[in-house]
């Protein structure tokens, strides 16, 4: 995007230089072999519980002079083999980037700075204070006592993906018969000290006790224990460092920060102003940190913007029109992509949506999206079994304008939510309008889309607003559940041709399923 060559390039930003991290860089292959297994496309083998065990062991180990060293020359290999020459290398500490992300991502002068993850360099959550431009760490805890790995476990007991599937295990616990705190013995598994989780043993040990929880509950009761615990846990921590520094706006980031229900419990804690979570804040958001690490040390302050994320691959009409040709699907040129839309979902069509650049991060946001109307639960339904083939009780999320977000929601507070990072309670008078894309427990992940916004994305929203009353769309992502998000043109159409979906709005061209 911004027309460099290599030779322009004068610093190279990474992070996460710990012994696993290392040994993944020398032999891909090991990492290859264990994501074939994590999802379920290579069966386990005979040594899979010794792997897992000593994978785990293994990612708790910090970093030592050898795994940089290790790191150091993988990453000079790969840079050489790319092309750039004479660039500086730059190597951070894995938390230190996920906090840089968060804490100049949030725009905030100042702010308490949250991590909490898996592991990485040898810790697995951080409390830092921003100010003056400067983060500076002020508790952290270490990889064997990891909130992430201790939900990752959970996940897997119940036979889902781990790093993964953890958003299907917050889900069902909504489902289960609430068990009281006292008799719940998840939550004296994971607690906190200070500005420090603990767990009763480290992460590579916890497997074998919380199997043993399981075999005495249902499986939606055990999510639940699991969900309670953590947000506990990180209620708990966080209410302390509020306490400590005094500070009234938290900035996030870091992969247990995607559970939108502990989201929205520090949200509401009592004298916070504002939370602000790193919109891609699993690790794929490192490398934003690092970047930002980098440029405050050579050139001061990063301005990091992140009103639009739409920062991927796009394609230009002649380019999305050339792969429909090539496709041989029938298609048209609309004059107005977001009335014949509209149109669409109004007379309870799902459409494939493929608009502009592609989104960054884990979520669409009005660029990649699979759309429908946010007020016909069948329609949710049907989409499951046509396209998404997620479980039932997984709640798809809702887009909408920032004002019917303001009426809809009863505990919107703060920034207005653009990136689909926090659980908002839904006013009782607008459940039925938005009653496709609820939890069970009345609660949803929205999107808000600014009123003025210029795009396609927001013009379909106000048009809705004018055919059904509110200017909202069901919005998920654009893709065959398990597989990625579609990138390019004839993804979009592969997509088309294996789903039951009803259209196709891609550029300025519609795909119609009636046309076939």
């Amino acid at each position: 995007m911004g027309g460099l060559r290599p030779s322009a390039v004068d610093a190279f930003a990474s992070c996460t230089t710990d012994v696993a991290k290392a040994l993944a860089r020398l032999f891909p292959s090991t990492r290859e072999a264990y994501y074939q297994v994590r999802r379920r496309k290579a069966a386990p083998g005979i040594f899979a519980e010794v792997k897992s065990r000593a994978k785990y062991r293994l990612t708790e180990w910090p970093p030592n002079w050898a795994s940089r060293v290790a790191s150091r020359w993988a990453f000079t290999r790969a840079l050489t083999t790319a092309g750039f020459r004479n660039v500086t290398l730059r190597l951070y500490d894995h938390h230190a980037c996920h906090a840089a992300a968060a804490a100049y991502g949030s725009r905030f002068d100042s702010c308490l700075v949250v991590t909490i993850d898996g592991v990485g360099d040898g810790k697995s959550a951080t409390v830092s204070r921003f100010a003056d431009g400067r983060l500076v760490e002020i508790g952290s805890t270490p990889a064997l006592a990891s909130p992430g790995v201790f939900f990752e476990h959970v996940t897997h007991l119940l036979n889902m993906r781990e790093l993964e599937d953890e958003g299907k295990v917050m889900a069902l616990a909504d489902y289960a018969s609430p068990v009281p705190d006292q008799d719940n013995p998840l939550l004296s598994m994971l607690t906190v000290r200070d500005l420090s989780f603990v767990t009763a043993r480290p992460g590579h040990r916890l497997k074998r006790p919380l199997r043993r929880v399981l075999w005495r509950y249902p499986n939606e009761q055990f999510a639940y224990m699991a969900q309670r615990a953590l947000e506990e846990a990180c209620v708990t921590l966080v209410g302390h460092a509020l306490d400590l520094t005094g500070e009234r706006r938290i900035a996030l980031a870091g992969g247990v920060t995607s559970n939108i229900k502990v989201n929205r419990r520090l949200r509401l804690l009592p004298g916070v102003e504002q939370v602000f979570v790193f919109p891609h804040m699993g690790d794929g958001g490192l490398p934003v940190g690092a970047a930002a690490l980098a440029q405050a040390e050579l050139a001061g302050p990063p301005d990091l913007r992140l009103d639009k994320l739409d920062l991927g691959s796009g394609y230009d009409d002649d380019a999305i029109e050339a792969a429909l040709i090539a496709s041989t699907l029938p298609y048209q040129r609309i004059a107005d992509v977001p009335s014949t839309v509209c149109d669409l979902l109004a007379s309870e069509r799902i459409v494939l949506w493929f608009q502009g650049r592609m989104e960054y991060g884990p979520r669409s946001l009005g660029h990649r999206s699979v759309l429908a109307r946010p007020d016909r639960p069948g329609l949710r339904d049907r989409l499951n079994l046509v396209l998404k083939r997620r479980v039932w009780y997984q709640p798809f999320c809702p887009s909408l304008l920032e004002s019917d977000a303001r009426a809809a929601l009863c505990d919107f507070s703060g920034l207005p939510n653009r990136h689909m990072t926090m659980a908002y309670l839904v006013a009782p008078n607008h459940r039925e309008s938005l009653s496709g894309v609820i939890n069970v427990d009345g609660s949803c992940r929205p999107q808000m889309v600014a009123d003025e916004d210029p795009g396609p994305f927001a013009a379909l929203l106000r048009k809705m607003r004018a055919r059904i009353g509110i200017g909202a769309v069901l919005n998920t992502s654009f893709n065959i559940h398990g597989a990625p998000v579609v990138r390019a043109p004839d993804e979009a159409m592969a997509v088309f041709r294996e789903s039951g979906a009803d259209a196709l709005a891609i550029g300025p061209f519609l795909v119609s399923r009636e046309s076939l």
